[in-house]
């Protein structure tokens, strides 16, 4: 056994690593967000128990489990569709045809709604069968969060491919950190007013928290938080320009400076 091999291998892992920003956030991203998660998931089931609510818990979380479900798998149908063209090399192929850019992201929203559509009548069934949830009986009051959350998870597809293209195949692993970072943050499973002052700040600016927010009002008083469908609407309206406009501009760049050619070499 040759030890220079061992540490030749264990040498240029390191190397791939430490140049590597994709790489980088899988090493510590994800360590990091789960222990934000489970650190506020901790304070709101003991402030839940102090305080002696009389909310469904179970309600709440598998409803808030669901709904999340939908949005991570509208992003990740949006995002891997793309993934699919570089992991086969078609990628160069895509983009010399004569297919639009709105062209392609609309494709790929379709893709995303036929998934979405696909996996919620399953997971709502299985809840039933297995957990007696009937998603079913929480009323209408619901669409309007389901809607802006599948939108949201398209904005962040959109944004997911405009990094591959910029920094190559190495970013797909974005595809599945982008929207587990912004789990902790977006009030899935516990309210907001557990959050720190100044991430209670920085989180208004998040879809998603108004979202889950809104919905788990909805849960629990039976009626449609208007003002937080209104924020989500219209922050998912300003998010969908800023997300074409940032893939415009880095397919712009991949093509001005050869980045698209690292998609069929990596």
């Amino acid at each position: 056994m040759n030890c220079r091999h061992i540490l030749g291998i264990f040498y240029r892992n390191i190397i791939l690593i430490r140049r590597s920003v994709p790489k980088l956030f899988g090493l510590f991203g994800f360590i990091t967000v789960e222990l934000f998660l489970w650190g506020f998931i901790t304070i709101w089931v003991q402030t839940f128990a102090n305080n002696g609510a009389n909310a469904d818990f179970i309600l709440l979380i598998l409803s808030a489990f669901i709904f999340w479900s939908m949005f991570a798998l509208s992003q990740r149908a949006f995002s891997i569709s793309f993934l699919e063209e570089v992991w086969s090399r078609n990628v160069i192929n895509l983009f010399a045809s004569p297919v639009k850019l709105s062209e392609l992201v609309l494709g790929y929203v379709l893709v995303g709604v036929a998934q979405a559509v696909l996996a919620f009548f399953y997971i709502t069934a299985l809840a039933l069968l297995l957990c007696t949830f009937d998603v079913w009986e929480l009323g209408l009051y619901i669409i309007p969060f389901f809607m802006n959350v599948l939108i949201f998870g398209w904005v962040l597809g959109v944004v997911t491919i405009g990094l591959v293209v910029r920094f190559g195949p190495s970013a797909d692993i974005l595809a599945f950190f982008i929207p587990f970072f912004l789990l902790p943050f977006s009030a899935v499973y516990y309210p907001v007013h557990i959050f720190p002052p100044w991430l209670q700040r920085i989180s208004v600016v998040l879809p998603t928290r108004h979202m889950f927010e809104g919905m788990r009002t909805t849960l629990i008083e039976g009626v449609i938080p208007l003002h937080d469908v209104f924020w989500a609407t219209i922050l998912n309206a300003i998010f969908v320009v800023l997300a074409f406009l940032f893939l415009y501009l880095m397919l712009r760049l991949a093509r001005n400076r050869g980045y698209l050619s690292r998609l069929v070499q990596d």
